[in-house]
């Protein structure tokens, strides 16, 4: 087992840096009361009465700080990599707050030095987390864990790390609370906290406890998925499982179906699809005229299970046409084709033509679901706990994502799905091999255009009104930035993805006007650090980030018991 060195001026570097930020947590983040209100966490000057009394960003940055001075005094496997992630916590988190107060308060004095009041809790933190970040040693690579506990122990660690992450996600969704007049600090609330949240998750990896955890997973895969659909089911019933919350999540679900959809076409296929969000319109559409809705033409009421398969079967069947082409195009060409399609399903369906879009009116008055007598839209009680409206639509999101991810997988590890990525890698060498590639592309737009499809049926059903509006090109954008910040031809990372670029509107309503800007830089910065996205397929990885592979350090194997 190999532990990085320190030499005596980078452990001194990193304890000052671990006792600046115990004590920017001691220190008034404020100088005055700013005029939306006394900063949250206790921060300011005037309200600053128990400096120990730390809660809130100040709590999160006195546990980053006190793991700072115990890591550098005791040695661990892959310490300088941990460092650095609690370090850059420290960094971002500070500057966070430090910011939000210097720009609502007017000026760097709100946060150094105001009409004799003193309050220098931001620039020692982030002079702390500097220093942190400055003397970590660089370890060649994060340490792998080889430990081998007996098959009910390693399923008990995995309930347990889903319960947790269960916990997380309703702290992340619910920090900050909502936003508006009456909480003009929601968005800082909630940045801090995802900050925190992003470096301990950055220092768990570092540690190679999430590779650890990854692998058990993997061990244990039929019941690593139930439970985590068990956890997902579960939201609910936390303190995120109000109807707005609910609602969130549920249109969450619908994109996050879509991008996986969307991830067959460019992520497995590499196809570039810029008009994929007239699939989910399509679907939608074919729902609301089928579903009894009160200005469809048609004037028939299906079941929806079976609007479901229709709506799925039609989209496939415009996805196959718009696929065509790649028989004879590919590249910009191919994506100049589907931006086309995509803007004159827009058009079509504005206008009204063949009078199953409503035009400007749209379909108004689409039925709400209901099972057993139960509304979708109303209050569900279990047990006596009574849950908010919305929640059966939530859980059938769910059910339907967890489906899209199952077709995703098998799929991907297919025989189709491995001539799609041959594909991919270059269209001429597989055609060579013996590949059918024009058929077998069709196939990716006729997959991903059946998910979208189903996923566009429920969205009918969730809003209650189908407009054109809802798929603009706008859309198709949001679903390729997904797809690709998540990670292109892998399952989480669409999800997360989608996760991603539609709960940061919802917390950050103070940034809307910034909504694309934020967009691209995000996009910028994930292509020029991490060009593979948040969750790396291994074949990206390898092709997109060669040469950093480094050796690992080897842990010694603990064995299981016997007879455990």
């Amino acid at each position: 087992m190999t532990i990085g060195t320190a030499t005596p001026v980078s452990t001194a570097l990193r304890l000052i840096g671990g006792l600046l930020t115990v004590a920017g947590t001691c220190l008034p983040w404020a100088t005055f009361v700013l005029n939306d209100g006394p900063y949250p966490g206790k921060a300011t000057l005037e309200f600053f009465t128990e400096p120990l009394g730390v809660e809130g960003y100040r709590l999160h940055l006195l546990v980053f700080g006190v793991a700072a001075v115990v890591l550098t005094l005791v040695p661990v496997p892959g310490q300088g990599r941990i460092l650095r992630a609690l370090g850059a916590g420290v960094v971002a988190v500070s500057a966070v707050n430090g910011l939000w107060i210097a720009v609502d308060g007017g000026g760097l004095g709100a946060v150094t030095l105001s009409e004799g009041d003193v309050a220098f809790g931001a620039p020692v933190a982030v002079a702390g987390g500097a220093l942190i970040v400055a003397a970590a040693a660089r370890d060649a690579a994060a340490p792998v864990w080889l430990w081998r506990l007996s098959p009910w122990w390693e399923r008990l660690v995995l309930l347990g790390v889903f319960v947790l992450l269960l916990i997380l996600v309703s702290a992340l969704l619910t920090s900050g609370g909502q936003g508006g007049a009456a909480n003009m600090y929601a968005g800082a609330v909630f940045l801090s906290f995802l900050a925190a949240a992003g470096a301990g998750t950055g220092a768990l990896h570092a540690s190679g406890l999430l590779s650890w955890v990854a692998a058990l997973s993997e061990r244990h895969r039929g019941f690593g998925v139930g439970v985590l659909l068990l956890c997902a089911l579960a939201l609910p019933f936390t303190e995120a499982g109000s109807e707005y919350w609910m609602t969130v999540a549920a249109n969450i679900g619908v994109y996050a179906a879509t991008a996986i959809g969307l991830n067959i076409v460019v992520g497995l296929a590499g196809l570039l699809d810029l008009g994929y969000v007239a699939f989910l319109g399509i679907g939608a559409f074919v729902a609301a005229n089928l579903s009894g809705a009160a200005a469809s033409k048609i004037g028939i009421a299906l079941p929806f299970p079976l609007v479901m398969v229709i709506s799925a079967v039609v989209a496939g069947i415009f996805g196959a046409i718009v696929g065509s082409p790649t028989l004879r195009v590919r590249g910009d060409y191919l994506a100049i084709v589907t931006l086309a399609f995509g803007e004159i399903f827009v058009r079509v369906a504005q206008n009204d033509i063949g009078g199953l879009t409503g035009g400007s009116n749209a379909i108004p008055g689409v039925p709400s679901l209901s099972v057993f007598g139960q509304a979708f839209d109303d209050q569900l009680v279990i047990g006596g706990i009574r849950l908010a409206p919305g929640v059966l639509y939530y859980a059938l999101i769910v059910l339907v994502v967890a489906g899209a991810m199952l077709v995703f997988s098998n799929l991907k590890n297919s025989r189709l799905g491995r001539a799609w990525i041959a594909i991919r890698e270059d269209e001429d060498a597989a055609r060579a091999m013996g590949v059918r590639t024009g058929p077998i592309k069709v196939l990716a737009f006729l997959v991903g255009a059946v998910l979208a499809g189903l996923a566009g049926a429920f969205f009918a059903h969730k809003t209650a009104t189908v407009s054109y509006e809802s798929f603009r090109f706008i859309e198709s954008v949001t679903l390729l930035a997904a797809v690709v910040l998540g990670g292109m031809g892998t399952i989480p990372g669409a999800v997360l993805g989608a996760s991603i670029l539609f709960v940061l509107p919802e917390k950050l309503r103070e940034f809307s006007d910034y909504r694309l800007l934020l967009f691209g830089i995000a996009l910028v910065l994930i292509m020029r650090f991490r060009p593979q996205g948040l969750v790396a397929d291994a074949h990206r990885r390898a092709e997109l980030a060669p040469g950093t592979e480094q050796p690992t350090v080897v842990l010694p194997v603990v064995p299981a018991k016997a007879g455990a």
